[in-house]
């Protein structure tokens, strides 16, 4: 979710694409700012520590109650300074941040440069085994305190230096030129010393500096937020604050919104899209959105993980059927993939509309062919596990079997294994318990393709969940985040994103656009570009 070239070329490319689109619905007449509205929600699959969350369900949170140093715009996605007052750079890998005056925790303690030092040394710290460590892997000394061997050997990252009560520097490991906008994502924010002093009380009840407290929070039924009447932020909430209710089942909450019992449903369920006009006119949006899903295979199980194992997961990706499944299930919401990373980017970006080739396009007979060449599915078949409680994933996800299944005269060749809830499902992920692929969709964390590619596919990566591991595009993405000419940099990740193609490390499935509906009680709903809900701009009657 981020002054440096490429900034540049990744948020402008996404202004474009958001222009002629829209983001906004529902007016902007006044409302109560004292009301509170209600929204569907998913159990986050951690405790809502900033560098431990890296999922949306725990980052609508995070965007809520923390703000960074940098701050996406909610329309155009470009990085622009919130806590900073300025991020200086001579080199593109010294820099120093200088943080505004009159930022405060909404415990009155004051944001200081102490509060973001000290919340990176925490994140990156292999004792406190954080999810998104990974993010700090460019600044000097992540080595001693995060060894992908042996114990740490330090506590704090060498690279971070406290120069006065505003001020701070950063030395990476090497040049790093689009750095500064990697700083809005929720893993660099910043944290209060009553994170550190009583850290089990302030996971019950997170004490952050955005514009809204948590009130409670009922681990599967509910989290209440509320405004902080003394954020110091231009971006106050219009509200008195959103309760996020425990949906197991999105056609669930949006039953509960026709039904007057919700405010806002952020996705619109498959099985209504073809409703959702006549049942809410003009109080449901569909914007284009940073999101792609995909199939990930578990690469540490070796039979994934062979030369002819590439031929399978190339066949399987002939096999289905996308641009049927996105007309039919998803009403052309979602657009059959081509690439791995999303057109939101634009083409200057590195978005490559058309790279997949043949493989992304439905070829039954190639596909059945190609899985043969590779030694036949792994075991005989194929089982695809998902999380079964949000996204309409048990349709598309039986709709890509039907589909497999068909293209190879075998009606069991590939079957749907449902995972209750989201955090069950990411549990076993982590836990390394895929023995086939599963459901990888991926919303960027900011607006470059840098992101689309590293966090996944770089070896050790936060969020390389299949565990894929590849030198050559290691290489490629360390060579092009030290570019600091733009078209060299794009030009090398689209290198990078060849290698990935080359050895299917994941099946790019299609790009997904955010869809919301709302109560008659709000208006100025909008979908940021990572399709979640501005939550402060909305107003409640």
């Amino acid at each position: 979710m981020r002054i440096t070239t490429h900034a540049g070329w990744a948020v402008c490319a996404m202004a474009l694409a958001l222009a002629t689109a829209g983001c906004g619905g529902g007016g902007g007449g006044s409302g109560d700012s004292q009301a509170v509205l209600s929204a569907s929600w998913g159990d986050p699959q951690n405790p809502l520590e900033p560098s431990n969350t890296n999922e949306v369900q725990g980052g609508k949170v995070l965007d809520m109650i923390f703000r960074g140093l940098k701050r996406y715009d909610p329309e155009t996605g470009e990085a622009e300074d919130m806590l900073a007052e300025k991020i200086e750079t001579s080199d593109s890998q010294n820099f120093t941040v200088t943080v505004k005056d009159g930022w405060t925790f909404s415990n009155g303690e004051k944001v200081t440069a102490q509060s973001f030092v000290d919340a990176w040394n925490y994140g990156a710290s292999l004792r406190n085994n954080q999810r998104n460590a990974y993010f700090f892997g460019y600044i000097e000394g992540y080595d001693q305190v995060h060894p992908e061997e042996g114990e740490q050997t330090a506590d704090t990252l060498s690279g971070l230096k406290v120069t006065g009560e505003r001020t701070f520097t950063v030395k990476l490991t090497q040049k790093f030129s689009s750095f500064p906008d990697t700083l809005g994502y929720a893993a660099f924010a910043p944290l209060p010393r009553a994170f550190f002093d009583d850290h089990d009380a302030w996971v019950k009840k997170p004490v952050g500096n955005g514009p809204y407290l948590v009130e409670s929070y009922t681990r599967g039924s509910q989290m209440s937020l509320r405004t902080w009447d003394d954020y110091p932020g231009d971006d106050k909430a219009q509200n008195g604050g959103v309760d996020l209710k425990v949906y197991t089942d999105n056609n669930t909450a949006y039953t509960d919104l026709l039904a007057g019992n919700l405010d806002l449903v952020d996705d619109v369920p498959a099985a209504q899209l073809k409703n959702v006009k006549n049942d809410l006119g003009d109080r449901y949006l569909n914007t284009p959105a940073g999101i792609i899903q995909t199939l990930a295979f578990p690469f540490y199980d070796e039979a994934w993980n062979t030369e002819d194992a590439t031929k399978v997961r190339q066949g399987l990706s002939m096999a289905i059927d996308r641009a049927q499944i996105t007309d039919t299930i998803f009403q052309k919401t979602r657009t059959p993939a081509t690439d791995w990373t999303s057109p939101v980017l634009g083409e200057d970006g590195g978005f490559q509309d058309g790279l997949c080739g043949e493989f992304c396009e439905f070829k039954p007979d190639e596909a059945k062919k190609l899985i043969e060449e590779g030694g036949g599915l792994p075991g005989g078949k194929v089982t695809i596990t998902f999380n079964a409680d949000t996204g309409s994933h048990r349709e598309w996800v039986n709709a890509v079997c039907n589909s497999i299944n068909n293209a190879l005269d075998n009606e069991r060749a590939c079957t749907a294994n449902p995972v209750g809830t989201f955090a069950d499902f990411r549990n076993q992920i982590t836990d390394r318990k895929m023995t086939g692929p599963f459901r990888a969709g991926w919303q960027m964390d900011y607006p470059l393709i840098q992101n689309f590619l590293q966090p996944l596919y770089y070896t050790n990566a936060s969020s390389n969940d299949g565990k894929w591991s590849n030198k050559q595009f290691d290489d490629l993405v360390n060579r092009a985040n030290q570019e600091t000419d733009t078209a060299k940099a794009v030009g090398l990740f689209q290198q990078a994103e060849e290698v990935v193609r080359d050895n299917m490390a994941a099946i790019p499935l299609w790009y997904q656009n955010g869809s919301a509906g709302w109560s008659e009680r709000l208006s100025s709903v909008k979908l940021n570009p990572f399709s979640v809900p501005v939550y402060n701009e909305i107003k409640v009657s």
